[in-house]
């Protein structure tokens, strides 16, 4: 039977907003939407046995072993959650991130570049002004958007998109000033772009990213490599912008006492760097930053980036080219360089990241909740002393490209349909 029920007695709505179809995006790569590049991973709705792996098919790179015990494949845990889910908003233009305003109001993200605010009972405002224009092709478009931490008493927000420049494009971070109706309408002011990825690049894929505002006043800033051969060796770098967790203050400048400020020819922003393609970050309890970035064919990973140190791609990784070929000289450890947390291999696509921390799951405190686009669900990771103890999939049968937790506890999934153009926003609870 089926872990995932469906309820269908609350209110749906259908909406559409014109002029807001969206391309077709891949898993974060070079792969087609309409098929998953490699082995297919497992949904959680396989009906797999507690204390087995919910994963079952076989790896991509079967003769890669991991580097200690459950770094992957760890079993689920005992009692496996039950959950119901209420659509809250369906129809929408494809979103790429999602967050919640004081009251439960809804801010999104457009792949094409729009901004709108949602109610808390799934009505779309109208696109929000002052915009700047984005570069929508491929993996493009208006990414993340976060909350400035004194955003009661700002209104201040930040988000990334991948800008079109004279020399091709990349990732940029603009802040703004969020001004609302009553009816959800209105625009920001004061837009500016305060932090700029370089070297640009010309082409449509790995732009990132998220942005994760800290207690201390910055922000940390995800980025890709951009996918290209050519480029994506820069992630190795410290000159370049490629392939990097930045660590920035709110007017875009180097956070002081950053890692490499004092090292010649290194960028001061740089927090870590060896990263491939970065779609879901999130502090945890003790407010450290943790990521999750797309891997090749097989080797999407966990990490908990540490300031200073390097993560591996493209020298090491998991996984293999979707060609078949190895990446690189196909090692998966060298000194020097970091070993990711927990890797997955079939791939689970992916795109934003939660430490729970409400009340409704129980079981689930302290747990990373990650949207899966290839998994088509939330990815459950149970940690124990940093490292993962257990994993569990609740299955949507969609593209999960955001999750976030309400005041409440209930979950928020942002699905997507890039096929269609279209999103939904998911409620999930636990099934009574």
């Amino acid at each position: 039977m089926s872990r995932l029920l469906i309820l269908l007695t609350s209110t749906a709505f259908s909406v559409s907003l014109a002029g807001t179809a969206a391309h077709a995006q891949s898993t974060g790569d070079t792969s087609p939407v309409e098929q998953v590049e490699g082995q297919v991973p497992a949904s959680g709705d396989e009906g797999t046995p507690a204390n087995k792996p919910v994963e079952t098919q076989s790896p991509n790179a079967p003769n890669q072993k991991p580097a200690f015990q459950n770094q992957t494949r760890a079993p689920q845990p005992s009692t496996l959650a039950k959950v119901s889910v209420t659509p809250v908003a369906e129809g929408l233009p494809q979103l790429w991130a999602m967050e919640f305003l004081p009251g439960g109001r809804m801010l999104v993200t457009t792949k094409e570049g729009a901004m709108h605010v949602v109610s808390a009972d799934g009505k779309p405002g109208k696109a929000l002004e002052g915009l700047p224009k984005v570069d929508s092709r491929g993996q493009g478009g208006l990414l993340d958007v976060a909350l400035a931490t004194d955003f009661e008493s700002s209104n201040r927000i930040y988000f990334s998109f991948s800008e079109p420049r004279v020399d091709g494009n990349g990732t940029s971070v603009a802040s703004a000033t969020l001004s609302l109706d009553d009816s959800n309408d209105g625009k920001l002011d004061d837009v500016k772009v305060i932090f700029r990825q370089t070297p640009s690049w010309e082409n449509n894929k790995h732009f990132g990213s998220r942005i994760v505002p800290t207690d201390d006043g910055h922000l940390y800033v995800t980025v890709g490599e951009r996918s290209d051969k050519e480029p994506r060796v820069q992630a190795q770098d410290l000159s370049s912008g490629l392939g990097k967790v930045f660590r920035i203050k709110t007017d875009g400048t180097a956070a002081d006492g950053n890692p490499l400020a004092e090292q010649q020819n290194a960028l001061p922003e740089i927090w870590s760097y060896g990263h491939r393609n970065m779609q879901a970050a999130a502090l945890d309890s003790q407010g450290r930053l943790w990521t999750v970035e797309h891997g090749p064919k097989g080797g999407d990973e966990l990490n908990r980036p540490e300031g200073g140190k390097n993560y591996g791609w493209p020298v090491i990784t998991y996984g293999i080219e979707y060609s078949g070929q190895p990446v690189g000289d196909g090692v998966t450890s060298k000194d020097g360089m970091e070993q990711p947390v927990y890797y997955w291999d079939p791939v689970i696509g992916p795109s934003g990241m939660v430490f729970y921390q409400g009340d409704q799951f129980s079981d689930w405190k302290n747990t990373v909740l990650i949207g899966g686009l290839v998994s088509t669900g939330i990815v459950v990771l149970h940690l124990d002393n940093d490292r993962v103890a257990s994993e569990e999939r609740i299955p949507l049968e969609a593209r999960v490209r955001d999750v976030k937790v309400a005041d409440d506890g209930a979950i928020y999934a942002v699905t997507e349909n890039p096929k269609a153009g279209t999103s939904s926003i998911l409620k999930v609870t636990p099934d009574a």
